[in-house]
Parts: structure tokens; sequence; C-alpha cells
């Protein structure tokens, strides 16, 4: 999964918006699960720093073996994760 992202929008209330794969490796089945899993545990990370810093990019919020998450806060609490 080194050659592969997940971006995911996530809105308010932390209900999913949208997601997609990008990449050149081929696909794992569990690829999916366990973008949720590093999602899911990003997101408790997230809405403590959102609140504790004015910055709108949150570089590196989590890592999970070899993925790492970063997060782009907007204005109106949308979030854009990029797990890679």
């Amino acid at each position: 999964m080194a050659n592969t992202a997940c971006f995911i929008i996530v809105g308010r209330n932390d209900i999913p918006i949208y997601e997609a794969e990008v990449g050149s490796a081929p696909k794992r089945e569990d690829a999916a699960q366990l973008h949720q899993f590093i999602l899911h545990a990003a997101l408790d990370v997230v809405q403590d720093l959102a609140w504790t810093t004015s910055a709108m990019f949150l570089k590196s919020v989590d890592r999970f073996n070899d993925l790492v998450v970063s997060v782009y806060v907007t204005a109106g609490h949308i979030l854009f994760f990029s797990i890679s």
C-alpha cells in the first residue's frame, strides 16, 4: 500500500461524504476497512486539535504502520482527510 492514498471528506457530526482511493499499487481486499479504521482513530485526534489551534492544515495528525494521516479543516468544520 505504499503507492496508494485515500482521500476522505467528512462532514459535520462525523458523517463521511466522499471517499476515493488513488494510486498505482494493486488494491487489497482489506484496504477499505483499514482506511475506515484509521479514519475513526484519527477523528478523535482531529476533534481535540481543531479547537486548540488556529491552523487549518494539520499535518501528520496520526500514524498507523507506514500510513500517515493529514487533515485540512475548513471554517465550516468540514474535514478533508488524506491517508497515504
